[in-house]
């Protein structure tokens, strides 16, 4: 069983059931285009992956710029840093797989990023175990890295773990009776 997830419109979309996407869990957007937010409804809490591809070179070794995005970033989506960010060079510069890595810890979790000016490439991901909007993460990404093309996934984590225990009872019932029919078991609710 997939994921409940609310589907939030744009800020100036007037009528948010036209931007229903019918996978709202995978998103792929240009990156000027701010995609639609999903928050997860049951589990412990939301992972955002992020994927940017084409991206200048010069921002993608940008250790000061990455340290600023580490900085801000848990302020922006409502977090609480509790350390500095450190961000690190890795690998030869120059070199495909060389890059910078940046990592923050939040109360809440953590936010890294990845960075491959070799490639074009970074990549990202904030996990919380308390709700943020997504849209935010992605648009701060955005104006740091100026990717072509973006794509990005939000999870839902922690199903059996989650915050309202009636939902999360439910959907692990589903998920195991589902199985038990699939595997031949004559199982029923």
């Amino acid at each position: 069983m997939r994921a409940q997830v609310k589907t939030l419109p744009r800020p100036s979309a007037p009528d948010p059931e036209s931007e229903q996407d019918p996978h709202p869990r995978r998103r792929s957007a240009r990156a000027s285009a701010v995609p639609t937010a999903v928050v997860a409804e049951r589990g412990f809490g939301p992972h955002l992956l992020y994927d940017g591809y084409g991206c200048p070179e010069s921002l993608l070794s940008d250790l000061d710029g990455l340290y600023s995005l580490l900085d801000q970033l848990p302020d922006r989506i409502g977090m609480t840093k509790i350390m500095p960010p450190y961000v690190f060079r890795h690998g030869a510069e120059g070199r495909p797989g060389g890059g910078l890595s940046g990592f923050v810890l939040i109360a809440e979790s953590h936010i890294s990023v990845h960075s491959f000016p070799g490639l074009g490439f970074v990549n990202a991901d904030v996990f919380s175990c308390e709700r943020f909007d997504p849209r935010v993460v992605v648009e701060a990404l955005a104006e740091a890295f100026h990717p072509a093309r973006a794509e990005w996934k939000l999870l839902d984590r922690g199903r059996e773990f989650p915050k309202n225990i009636g939902h999360s009872r439910a959907a692990v019932l589903h998920d195991r009776l589902a199985i038990a029919r699939d595997l031949g078991l004559g199982a029923s609710s």
